[in-house]
């Protein structure tokens, strides 16, 4: 499980995290909500080790976070999916999948990681010896999901997965997501934003404003606040 406690962030001047606290329990599905520059995205970041955190504490499994560089969070078993996707264009699709199991030394295992990819996401397959910059928006979105699921993540991150896609690819993506949890009981902490879609395959939200928890609780309970359907699900 993770759990962020009173955490605050700084970029220069700016305060970005003003002592926020939450939990992703293990096998869940968590969502980050809130407008942009809410601190969503930062507070990813500092998890990721990306971002230096002024005060607070970041523990994983009892493990504290804080102060270790990106590639050892990743060996602690947390991924990130950033924002834009970021796939390395210029490599292949199964290129793009082996670097993503860069910390493992199994190869058979690895093998085997790379089957359950396309078995999830069949496309890749179909695409597998092309360049991942002639793949399509949807396409490099999957890629960037298998990617980060080839490092046998406990906790997979990611910054909105939808950004850029049509509705019917984002919705997709987002459906794969929650079958990626409910088949491998994958936990994930997410930000969307579309919020509605997100609340709809989340088990929790938190809700940010301008680096401040303002609201949390069940996905589902909250979709049903008016409060809520009014500012974030533009429900009226």
């Amino acid at each position: 499980m993770l759990e962020i406690k009173n955490l605050h962030v700084y970029y220069g001047g700016i305060h970005a995290l003003h002592g926020i606290s939450l939990r992703v329990p293990d096998g869940k599905i968590v969502t980050l909500l809130g407008a942009n520059g809410a601190g969503k995205s930062s507070t990813l970041r500092t998890i990721a080790g990306l971002v230096k955190a002024n005060e607070g504490s970041i523990t994983f499994d009892g493990q504290n976070l804080l102060g270790l560089k990106s590639f050892e969070v990743l060996r602690r078993g947390i991924a990130l999916v950033p924002e834009g996707r970021r796939v390395f264009v210029n490599l292949t699709v199964r290129e793009n999948l082996i670097l993503g199991a860069y910390t493992r030394n199994d190869k058979t295992e690895i093998r085997r990681s790379t089957e359950e990819i396309f078995a999830v996401f069949p496309r890749l397959e179909e695409r597998i010896n092309q360049p991942a910059g002639t793949l399509s928006g949807g396409e490099q979105q999957m890629l960037a999901l298998g990617r980060a699921l080839m490092s046998q993540p406990k906790l997979l991150m990611i910054d909105e997965p939808s950004l850029g896609l049509a509705p019917v690819l984002s919705q997709g993506v987002l459906k794969k997501l929650k079958e990626i949890n409910q088949n491998k009981g994958q936990t994930i902490l997410l930000i969307e934003q579309n919020a509605r879609a997100a609340m709809s395959i989340a088990d929790y939200a938190y809700i940010l404003e301008t680096g401040k928890i303002v609201l949390e609780g069940e996905a589902e309970v909250l979709s049903k606040d008016d409060q809520v359907r009014k500012s974030y699900l533009g429900v009226h």
